[in-house]
């Protein structure tokens, strides 16, 4: 179904969904020259931005997303990484949020993007000098967590249910854990993610795939809930020569801790999460995420978590970050002393700063509801009005981003009366996962064998990476050590919507969150963009 009678038709549902300049460029001048108003338009292109997108896009809404940068740009590149099911809100008493995670974890393992979310197994080793109660309360924790995700219909074939590991089954999991004083440990089975900006780029494309107008460096400099004025970021003009104006039944806001430039009104109070990386041979290559409960604490634990490259993601933080919001956070010596200090109560060998190769911040966007720490705020999402009819929605989960987009634009029709189908986004592949309708590429020449890495970030869209690379030797790494191919950098040009060296190293891949890795990578993203042309 699509919008009123009285607005134009929607164009016709692209036979790719391949984002690139060239269409960024064709979007954007049907849009200065329309003359009548879109269904919808989303300012914000992160995780929630591009959920909205896609729900809307489902459902037969004509509609354009808006991103002043790159997808994946804010929030949503810095999370743990994690499809979890909010076993931390559950031992603080929140159960609607748990059991909520709960079941879109499982939408995402089971149907939407089982390519993307993968079992994590996490381990929480206890000591002979672990207090009683820190003994105890993860395991009955893990149990609840359990129990949840049977409730929420995960079966235990995907995810199997918590138990207790003896020392040695600690190790296997985690060889680098100290043996000295070992007891025993808690396992649970949660999710983690691939790579938070590689499921923000997936929803992206499935929704431009639908029919979304998905347009990065767009800035919007003024909003109303009919009207945006937009300023091409790259237009090459002076001034007012680049914005023009696009009128819409609905316009919503999903800034995340930028809400309040956009919404007046709005608070928003940001918590910086930081974590180091650091190569996982320092942990023995850990097949799960090794969890130290924080000292003083019991529902704040700290993760050394297996990510691509070989490496671990440690964190994370969760303090005030006051001030003025940056476009990219950056952790303080203090965060990182202090997840070093929290890691290195269960390690044999202590990591030092010397063995942080990189580290990266994010700043959560929580509701502000007054005093308190932010460990202690509320990581519900709010959906709420302004005068001007514009509609914002903020807070929230990374996991529950579908749920967060259903709920807004359920808001947006009831509203507007916009014509719109029920959602279905429950059980809508995204790109890459079995089900989604792309045209999937010749398989590689005989004997040839695709990198697992390269399944591992694509899914069925794999072999397409490489059938469509217009670089040479498409199967070659990036660089010595990394394991990225020629052809993810070429595809992330031409499908993915990088427009810079910025977005292939930064969000597009990886790579750039190890400083080094990114200097050794740099000269391959600049071929793929060249290799592009201009578009």
């Amino acid at each position: 179904m699509t919008g009123h009678t009285d607005t134009a038709t929607p164009a016709a549902t692209p036979a790719t969904t391949a984002l690139s300049a060239a269409r960024r460029r064709r979007d954007l001048a049907d849009l200065r020259d329309r003359d009548t108003p879109v269904d919808l338009v989303v300012i914000g292109g992160g995780i929630t931005g591009a959920g909205i997108a896609l729900d809307a896009a489902s459902r037969g809404l004509e509609t354009v997303l808006l991103e002043a940068h790159d997808l994946a740009f804010g929030t949503s590149r810095w999370s743990s990484k994690l499809a979890h099911g909010g076993l931390r809100y559950l031992a603080t008493g929140n159960v609607g949020i748990a059991r909520r995670s709960a079941v879109e974890r499982g939408i995402m393992l089971e149907r939407t993007a089982p390519h993307l979310v993968r079992p994590l197994a996490q381990v929480v080793p206890v000591f002979r000098d672990t207090p009683p109660l820190g003994a105890v309360l993860p395991g009955l924790g893990f149990v609840a967590g359990t129990l949840l995700s049977r409730l929420a219909g995960t079966p235990a074939d995907r995810l199997p249910g918590a138990r207790v590991l003896g020392p040695r089954r600690v190790a296997g999991y985690v060889p680098g854990v100290r043996r000295e004083g070992l007891r025993f440990g808690h396992l649970n089975w949660d999710c983690r993610l691939v790579d938070d900006a590689r499921l923000v780029t997936a929803v992206a494309r499935t929704a431009a795939g639908l029919g979304a107008r998905v347009i990065t460096r767009a800035r919007v400099v003024s909003a109303s809930g009919t009207r945006v004025t937009v300023r091409d970021e790259l237009g090459g003009g002076s001034g007012d020569d680049d914005e023009f104006t696009i009128s819409a039944r609905a316009v919503v806001s999903a800034t995340g801790v930028w809400a309040g430039e956009t919404t007046p009104g709005v608070s928003v109070r940001p918590s910086r999460g930081t974590h180091l990386v650091v190569s996982a041979a320092a942990l023995g290559h850990p097949v799960g995420a090794l969890t130290v409960p924080v000292p003083g604490e019991t529902n704040r634990f700290c993760f050394a978590i297996p990510a691509e490259f070989g490496r671990l993601h440690v964190g994370l933080t969760d303090v005030d970050a006051t001030g003025p919001v940056p476009d990219v956070p950056e952790a303080t010596e203090e965060e990182i002393g202090f997840l070093l200090d929290v890691v290195n109560r269960a390690l044999a060998t202590r990591l030092t700063r010397a063995d942080v190769l990189g580290t990266f911040a994010g700043l959560r966007p929580l509701v502000d509801s007054g005093d308190g720490d932010t460990a202690d705020l509320s990581r519900e999402h709010a959906v709420l009005t302004s005068e001007n009819g514009l509609v914002t929605i903020t807070g929230g989960k990374l996991t529950e981003y579908r749920l967060m987009a259903e709920q807004a634009v359920d808001l947006v029709v009831e509203r507007t009366g916009i014509r719109a189908a029920p959602c279905r986004t429950a059980d809508l592949p995204l790109v890459g996962a079995p089900g989604h309708p792309d045209p999937v590429g010749p398989a590689p020449a005989a004997g040839g064998r695709l990198p697992a890495s390269l399944v591992s970030r694509y899914g069925q869209e794999a072999s397409t990476v490489v059938a469509e690379s217009l670089l040479d030797r498409p199967l070659d790494r990036v660089a010595d050590g990394i394991d990225v191919t020629r052809a993810e950098f070429s595809y992330a040009v031409t499908h993915e919507g990088a427009l810079t060296v910025d977005d292939i190293l930064d969000r597009r891949s990886r790579v750039g969150l190890v400083p080094a890795d990114r200097a050794a990578a740099e000269p391959a993203a600049r071929e793929a963009l060249a290799a592009a042309g201009p578009g």
